[in-house]
């Protein structure tokens, strides 16, 4: 293992802070899967504890002053102890729900309180300021089975790119409208069309695994299938997320394509692979086994997220067989071979530093380690994976963004 990748166990001090005509039904998810590319992963788990609770007056005048402080980049994690306090008391600040609050975070939840219109609840999600093209796509029969789009508008009238946004929150919470219309005006502007997915949450374990990722597959399937009505280009397709937004992204990149060709259904005949793939703190394992080993801590807690994620049940371990089956086939990196061309970029909040068992939950399942194990994985099979970290910086995109743009925009390949 590269010396990089080397995490010392040290002391380190708790910081947890804690879219329009009837479709055919969705065909059943497909069993999981089996063979060659479900490599084992090394077999290798007390239950995190949630932040302490605080009790506060927290004025007006504290967001205000956050926010109107000297801003730091989005995907630099502000150390501002007041930062904490705000995610504590208003968690609906922290838009990529990755567990760290960013200033630009505070300041455009300091923003959007101050515009909020009467009668709005508090921490309701606003929303992009443009209407999409197509709002509220529906892709199933659940209210969370929709997707929102909107199409560039070429001069040349050719066929645009497709970015989709898939949001983050646990595979438990999060929205499509979470995502920033500075975002989707960046592809907008530079020719692509952008989309922001929904999919069902775990709902305490009712939508387990592989829910959120069959859904994002057939929301994908379903923008394909209308390709031509929406001069899309079919070929020219990338996603990302943060978060669990982000494991949807990379188990789309790397598991094999769920499109059926021999299917009545129009839509399951469509590819579910992409382009490129980006992700911002996001996940290459959901096996705790696997997690475990690589930080070296086999007492680490299991993560609260996948307990719903994997319906685990009263004395379920992550070494229980159904348990260890499902977070094999859910994490990324276990369907990593050296056909999943798709490139990749990785961002975190955090630098790789050293976790022990008072780690907070939110760094140990946002930590570069979980980044840079996958750019290890894939760079022995000569495929693109770029990580960046507040220590770790890349000369050769300015940003996610614009390595998305720039897959995009370069000489159309077909999928995978």
């Amino acid at each position: 293992m590269d010396q990089g990748l080397l995490l010392p166990k040290a002391p380190q001090p708790s910081n947890q802070i804690t879219d329009s005509a009837p479709l055919p039904p969705a065909p059943p998810f497909l069993p999981l899967r089996s063979g060659p590319k479900a490599a084992s992963m090394p077999s290798r788990q007390k239950q995190i504890p949630s932040s302490q609770s605080v009790s506060m007056n927290f004025p007006t005048a504290l967001l205000l002053a956050l926010a109107l402080s000297a801003p730091l980049s989005a995907q630099t994690p502000d150390p501002d102890p007041r930062a904490k306090q705000l995610l504590k008391r208003f968690p609906e600040a922290d838009a990529n729900k990755d567990g760290t609050l960013t200033r630009e975070e505070a300041q455009k939840f300091m923003q959007q309180r101050r515009g909020k219109q009467p009668g709005q609840q508090r921490g309701q999600q606003r929303g992009p300021a443009k209407q999409p093209t197509h709002p509220d796509v529906s892709y199933g029969d659940h209210k969370q089975q929709a997707f929102d789009i909107w199409l560039a508008k070429p001069e040349d009238g050719k066929p645009t790119p497709l970015c989709i946004f898939i949001h983050g929150g646990g595979f438990r919470s999060g929205d499509k409208r979470s995502v920033q219309q500075s975002t989707i005006d960046r592809y907008l502007n530079a020719g692509i069309s952008f989309a922001s997915m929904n999919y069902r949450l775990s709902n305490n374990g009712e939508f387990p695994y592989p829910t959120a990722m069959h859904d994002s597959a057939r929301g994908l399937q379903l923008i394909r299938s209308k390709a031509k009505a929406w001069n899309l280009d079919p070929t020219r397709v990338t996603s990302y997320g943060g978060s669990a937004g982000a494991g949807i992204s990379l188990w789309l990149a790397f598991h094999d394509d769920l499109a059926n060709p021999k299917s009545d259904d129009p839509i399951a005949r469509q590819s579910t692979r992409l382009t490129a793939v980006g992700t911002t703190n996001g996940q290459s394992s959901y096996d705790m086994r696997t997690i475990r080993k690589w930080y070296d801590l086999p007492d680490l807690p299991t993560e609260s997220a996948l307990i719903p994620f994997y319906n685990m049940k009263d004395g379920d371990t992550p070494d229980t067989p159904r348990v260890a089956k499902l977070a094999e086939d859910a994490s990324p990196i276990n369907h990593l071979d050296k056909g999943d061309t798709a490139p990749v970029h990785m961002s975190y909040s955090r630098p790789n530093t050293p976790v022990n068992e008072n780690t907070s939950s939110g760094a140990i399942i946002h930590h570069a380690l979980l980044g840079l194990k996958l750019q290890e994985a894939m760079q022995k099979l000569d495929l693109e994976c770029i990580v960046v970290h507040p220590e770790l910086k890349n000369d050769t995109y300015q940003d996610l963004p614009d390595f998305l743009i720039k897959k995009l925009t370069a000489t159309p390949t077909a999928p995978n």
